[in-house]
C-alpha cells in the first residue's frame, strides 16, 4: 500500500512539474524596460551590477560611444544577458558617457521582442548590445564580448 501511495505522489508531482515548465514565467521580461526598473526588479540583475568592477580601460573605452545609440535584446532568463547587461549598465553610469539614447528589451524565450525589433535586427542569439550612429549600425556585440565590452563597443567606433 505505501508503495503505490508513494508511485501515485511521485506520478503527481512530475505532473506538475511540467505542467509549471511549460507555462510561461512572469518574471520573465518581453518589452521595453529602462535600466533603473531592471536592476530594481530582477534581483540577479542588480546582484551582477553590484559585483562588476570593470578596468579603467573599459570606463575609457566605453566614452567614445558619447553621442551614439545602444540597442540591447535580452532575456531575463538568459545567463549570458544577466552577466552581461548589468556590466553594460555599470560601464554606462561610471563613465558617465552621454548616448544619444539607451533602449532595453526584453525578449521571451522563442528570442521574440513585441515590437518586432527581434525581425528588424535580425536576432539570434541573447544578448545582443547593438551600437548605432542615427539609423546606422556600427556593430555589435552577441552573447559575450571578445576582449571587454567597453573595449569591444568602443572598437565599432574607431574602425
Amino acid at each position: 500500500m505505501k508503495m503505490l501511495f508513494l508511485a501515485i505522489l511521485m506520478a503527481l508531482s512530475v505532473g506538475c512539474k511540467s505542467t509549471e515548465q511549460a507555462s510561461p514565467n512572469p518574471d520573465f521580461l518581453s518589452g521595453s524596460i529602462s535600466a533603473k526598473q531592471l536592476i530594481k526588479g530582477y534581483p540577479q540583475f542588480r546582484a551582477a551590477y553590484e559585483q562588476y568592477q570593470p578596468t579603467s580601460a573599459e570606463i575609457t573605452a566605453i566614452k567614445s560611444l558619447s553621442g551614439k545609440s545602444l540597442l540591447v535584446l535580452f532575456g531575463t532568463w538568459c545567463h549570458d544577458s544577466e552577466r552581461e547587461v548589468p556590466r553594460l549598465l555599470k560601464l554606462i553610469d561610471l563613465s558617465g558617457v552621454e548616448l544619444k539614447s539607451l533602449s532595453l528589451h526584453g525578449i521571451n524565450y522563442n528570442k521574440q521582442e513585441p515590437s518586432n525589433l527581434h525581425r528588424q535586427y535580425g536576432l539570434m542569439f541573447s544578448p545582443t548590445i547593438i551600437l548605432l550612429q542615427g539609423e546606422v549600425e556600427l556593430g555589435r556585440v552577441v552573447e559575450k564580448p571578445m576582449t571587454s565590452l567597453g573595449e569591444d563597443l568602443a572598437s565599432f567606433v574607431s574602425e
